[in-house]
């Protein structure tokens, strides 16, 4: 299961340029085989092989299957942003214990946490909103704004 992304200052971990070039690699086609990046990269099939389960084990990075949610039917996605009292960390987790929810981050600012649902349509956005998130102790208020068009989505962090 992913962790949560921490977002406290911590030293970066150690990537030099081939550990980059093989993030890049699997970042445009993460079913691209370890022959094809190694021929890619200049590395053996057995050293990318090695590189690549250091950084699973690592934490570095996570293999997971990333779904386009307009072609399986949730056609609204919308970002909340929500004043809490109390404890914004326990009103967090149990936010992120939504099904919808896809995104949620402790924030400073105007809103205390801000979330990202996907939702399949108005009506179940209302229901998400109104049954679900103002349901959840500690919720003050929330900001709905519905996206309209997702010009740009990448996961492509540190290999620039």
């Amino acid at each position: 299961m992913p962790r949560p992304l921490d977002l406290v200052p911590t030293p970066p971990p150690l990537l030099d340029e081939v550990g980059k070039a093989i993030l890049r690699q699997l970042q445009e086609d993460g079913r691209r085989s370890y022959t094809a990046i190694a021929a890619a990269v200049g590395l053996s099939e057995a050293a990318v092989r090695q590189r690549v389960k250091g950084l699973v084990d690592g934490g570095v990075l996570q293999v997971v299957a990333v779904t386009d949610p307009l072609t399986l039917g949730f056609g609204v996605m919308a970002g909340v942003g929500i004043r809490v009292t109390g404890d914004a960390r326990r009103v967090a987790d149990a936010l992120s214990e939504i099904d919808e929810v896809d995104y949620c981050v402790l924030t400073t600012g105007r809103f205390d946490i801000q979330l990202e649902l996907v939702c399949r349509d108005n009506e179940h956005l209302l229901t998400v909103i109104n049954d679900r998130v103002r349901g959840v102790p500690g919720v003050r208020e929330t900001e709905t704004s519905m996206y309209l068009r997702v010009h740009k989505q990448t996961y492509n962090y540190g290999t620039p």
